[in-house]
């Protein structure tokens, strides 16, 4: 089958620090061409991939060091590359949300959506009512949920490469936090429950400029907590060691996340994930196997004195059935399959 991924140009493929989106698809687009298929990635020219790049950005937006850029101008030229190039593939699967909508409309039916991001913005229900005709792909369950009319072909979790992230019998004794510091993310909270466990928390996060301020009035001075220790960014060379070496993941978050990469990233670990029901957590974390799923600081506190009841080769086991990189490859294919004009699968299931 001849695919062509289109990636956001936020990040490069995959991210060099933070970054989910962009991480999802190199992972998608190699088990692609691991189950032999003819892939073509559109991403900027820093995209490390197995399938054939097809680069329309000289390097990922964030990390440009230049100070006046449009992101706006960069996605349109890819879309217009993706355009003229679009008799090529028998699917197009977009990772842009719905910016390519208006160009696309004549061939939606050849043509997968992965929406990544939350959908309860005040603007996105027209946008979804106007362009009713391109099929969509959720990221979980509950990610729908503020558009249930929109024309959805499947919930696909996300996967990740198996051989990424070592396996870590044990924890060294610390819990960690791992991600970007923002109101919704909840680093307060995560360390709340590390002092009221009296155990240390490592936090390894992003700090965007939008959440400066935050970061500067309500969690730098929770870092002087003797327990916490802030790592900084870190990208994937850095996590299997970070994550792989804590007791657990705390994702205290206080929003509908629409997946957290993160959790089956410390899964990949064996890295138990003690995780707020909030958002896709009942769809990641199977409550008392590869984690707890807890309601207050308090539930939080106590799961952290559980941990010894979580077996770690079976949280790995259970990250290498549903969230490898290839099952979710399987996933994405049995979809292109339903498309009218896709091309009979070379490879069998």
């Amino acid at each position: 089958m001849r695919i062509a991924q289109v990636a956001p140009l936020y990040e490069a493929v995959p991210p060099k620090l933070y970054g989910g989106t962009e991480r999802v698809v190199a992972h998608l687009t190699d088990a692609l061409v691991g189950l032999g298929h003819d892939v073509t990635l559109f991403s900027s020219a820093d995209a490390q991939t197995l399938a054939t790049l097809a680069p329309v950005r000289d390097q990922a937006i964030r990390l440009d060091p230049a100070p006046l850029k449009s992101d706006l101008a960069a996605h349109l030229t890819q879309l217009y590359e993706v355009r003229r190039r679009a008799a090529e593939f028998d699917v197009i699967h977009f990772h842009t949300d719905m910016i390519q909508f208006p160009m696309f409309e004549d061939m939606a039916e050849r043509t997968i959506t992965t929406l990544h991001g939350r959908l309860d913005l005040k603007d996105l229900p027209e946008v979804y009512r106007r362009w009713p005709q391109f099929p969509l792909v959720s990221i979980s369950d509950d990610q729908r949920r503020p558009l249930p009319f929109g024309n959805w072909a499947a919930t696909v979790h996300h996967g990740m490469s198996t051989e990424l992230y070592r396996f870590s019998p044990r924890g060294q004794g610390y819990l960690a936090f791992l991600g970007r510091i923002s109101p919704e993310k909840r680093p307060d909270r995560a360390i709340a429950i590390a002092t009221a466990a009296g155990r240390s928390l490592r936090i390894a996060a992003k700090v965007d400029n939008a959440d400066r301020s935050y970061f500067d009035a309500t969690i730098e001075p929770l870092l002087h907590n003797p327990l916490v220790r802030f790592v900084g960014e870190i990208g994937d060379t850095e996590k299997s060691a970070f994550l792989g070496g804590a007791d657990a993941l705390l994702f205290p978050i206080d929003w509908p996340e629409p997946f957290g990469l993160v959790m089956i990233e410390a899964m990949a670990c064996g890295t138990p994930v003690i995780a707020w029901e909030n958002g896709s957590v009942p769809e990641v974390v199977e409550d008392g196997v590869t984690g707890f799923i807890v309601r207050s600081e308090a539930e939080a506190r106590d799961a952290v004195f559980r941990l010894p009841e979580l077996d770690r080769r079976a949280i790995r086991a259970r990250f290498e059935e549903r969230f490898s990189a290839v099952a979710m490859a399987r996933r994405y294919l049995e979809i292109y399959q339903r498309l009218p004009q896709s091309a009979p699968l070379t490879e069998a299931a």
